[in-house]
């Protein structure tokens, strides 16, 4: 076993005996484990950064947390590591929207398959290529597809990253550069959009936070359109990455990252997990002599494009464009769009005589498996989540600062509360569903309490409501366990944890300017229109200090 394995474990152990305590477990009823239910998490955290392989580090961390529910007992180590394949796996596995977001996600893959072995994803390749003639314009490119792809982060992530590798690879962009251009588009603008997966869930938790409470009347949708103005990080990620893109400098690990791939030719970071896509991919290659057309590849996505979207009109319900994408099933219509996807990319492979029907299927089935390791990570990361839940770690966060808030400083501390509860659970929808409920009346009863209830200091709860998911946005970035990290890195066949370590010094560097120039002056009254161009502007003058050009 790896010598840095044994010491961490017996690290990890102690820490547990000592964090363990009878008053953690003497009260059924209890709402959380205290500090022993941050343990699984963050020990997933630290030892895939220590370890740089995620499988194991996120299995361990399941295990400790079955160890905890176990009362760190003797047998409780035996019955944890039984339970954490047979119950809490198992439980991730099974969950519906879980199946959804799986089939969707080995979909996708098979359609890049068979896009890829009939010529239409190397015909998209050679058409952007007239455009994207250098590095500064296939990140641009690549930009922009985030942007245009804005109603649902998953269809974000896995189409981006795969349909622009072939072209940033071939303008020798790393990996890490890809697989940071596509998470840092994909969950902002899904989160702000007027029209996205998103909006229904986050609508729904603001009108079930805010019914409730006495002398508040005001209008879900109008509460989130107002809070956009204070979503600083979000907007402020898309600004940096703009910034990062234009500019041509980079800084940290990244900037590593680039000088490999420019200098020495080597896009991909040394990592078992890249190989094995990589080896899957390759088998996928047109044969010699395939007419490379671009609609073998545009129609089947534009027609998985099209259907999401179709589909979120035919499962939503109401009078009203917000009613009808907030009642949409989300899940429903990213299967539809990826089963109609790879049907169009099927029939126009036999259209134009690319591929055989056992062609066919070859290539989506290796598509499909090159996505099997994220799947795994996936399902890791779900039963991560969903022990932190049964531990009570969102809770025990939320309780730690929630005695300690003053009305002005509310958003910023609930900004990083929720950060560190996305980091610590991987999921950034989790973290809102918890906060928002608790956050919303702790807001007002805290406005009302200090004479702040009237409407010149809505933007108070406003900031609020921004900071729930601007920080749930940014834990997320942050966080190895998060489900849109792990399939932006599998999109852009990125080592993860090279993805998580390069990524994480611009993540902090926005979220630090989101909370100094964002979050922190707004709660005691400055303007949102001062607050976004001060901030955009130290973005763009940190980026110009700090980075350097290739």
């Amino acid at each position: 076993m790896n010598n840095k394995i044994i010491p961490a474990l017996r690290g990890i152990a102690l820490c547990a005996a000592l964090l363990a305590s009878p008053a953690l477990f003497a009260a059924e009823d209890a709402s959380h484990y205290g500090w022993v239910s941050v343990l699984p998490p963050l020990l997933a955290i630290a030892l895939a950064l220590l370890l740089r392989q995620v499988v194991p580090a996120l299995f361990v961390g399941i295990w400790i947390g079955a160890w905890a529910l176990n009362d760190f007992s003797l047998i409780g180590l035996w019955t944890g590591l039984l339970e954490t394949f047979e119950v809490h796996i198992v439980d991730a596995l099974a969950n519906r929207d879980h199946a959804a977001v799986i089939l969707f996600s080995m979909m996708v893959g098979g359609l890049v398959g068979i896009i890829s072995k009939n010529g239409g994803l190397l015909g998209v390749v050679e058409r952007i290529v007239g455009f994207a003639d250098s590095a500064r314009r296939a990140s641009l490119a690549t930009v922009a597809m985030g942007l245009a792809i804005f109603f649902d982060d998953y269809a974000n992530t896995l189409v981006v990253g795969n349909t622009m590798r072939p072209v940033t690879d071939r303008m020798q962009i790393s990996r890490e550069k890809l697989a940071y251009l596509v998470d840092s588009t994909a969950a902002p603008i899904a989160c702000l959009a007027l029209v996205t997966t998103w909006i229904g869930y986050e609508v729904g938790l603001i009108r079930s936070s805010i019914e409730n409470i006495a002398g508040l009347d005001a209008n879900a949708y109008f509460v989130f359109l107002n809070s956009i103005a204070y979503s600083f990080y979000p907007l402020f990620a898309l600004v940096l990455v703009f910034a990062i893109v234009l500019s041509g400098r980079d800084f940290g690990p990244m900037h590593a990252a680039e000088r490999r791939a420019r200098q020495e030719g080597r896009v991909a970071p040394e990592a078992v997990s890249t190989a094995l896509v990589d080896d899957d991919m390759q088998q996928v290659q047109p044969a010699e002599g395939t007419r490379c057309l671009a609609r073998n590849a545009v129609i089947p996505v534009a027609v998985l494009i099209v259907s999401v979207i179709a589909g979120l009109f035919a499962s939503g319900e109401g009078d009203t464009l917000q009613e009808i994408i907030g009642s949409a099933d989300a899940y429903k219509s990213l299967l539809w769009g990826s089963l109609l996807g790879v049907l169009a990319a099927a029939l126009m492979s036999v259209l134009h005589r690319s591929l055989s029907m056992a062609e066919i299927m070859s290539a989506w089935f290796t598509g499909v498996r090159s996505m099997l390791l994220a799947v795994v990570i996936l399902v890791l990361a779900w039963a991560l989540s969903g022990m932190t839940g049964e531990l009570g770690t969102a809770g025990f966060l939320a309780e730690l600062l929630g005695e300690r808030l003053h009305p002005g400083l509310l958003p910023s501390l609930v900004f990083v509360l929720a950060a560190g509860t996305a980091f610590a659970t991987g999921s950034s929808w989790g973290t809102m569903g918890i906060l928002l409920p608790l956050m919303l009346p702790l807001s007002w009863v805290l406005m009302t309490a200090n004479g702040m209830a009237g409407a010149e200091h809505m933007p108070i709860l406003y900031g609020t409501v921004a900071a729930v998911l601007g920080g749930a946005v940014w834990g997320d970035h942050c966080s190895p366990i998060s489900d849109t990290t792990i399939l932006s890195s599998m999109a852009s066949q990125c080592d993860h944890i090279e993805h998580v370590r390069t990524q994480l010094p611009y993540a902090l560097f926005a979220g630090i300017i989101a909370i100094v120039l964002g979050t922190l002056p707004a709660g005691f009254g400055v303007p949102w229109w001062m607050c976004l161009p001060v901030g955009a502007i130290a973005l763009v003058l940190g980026v110009r200090m700090m980075g350097r050009k290739i």
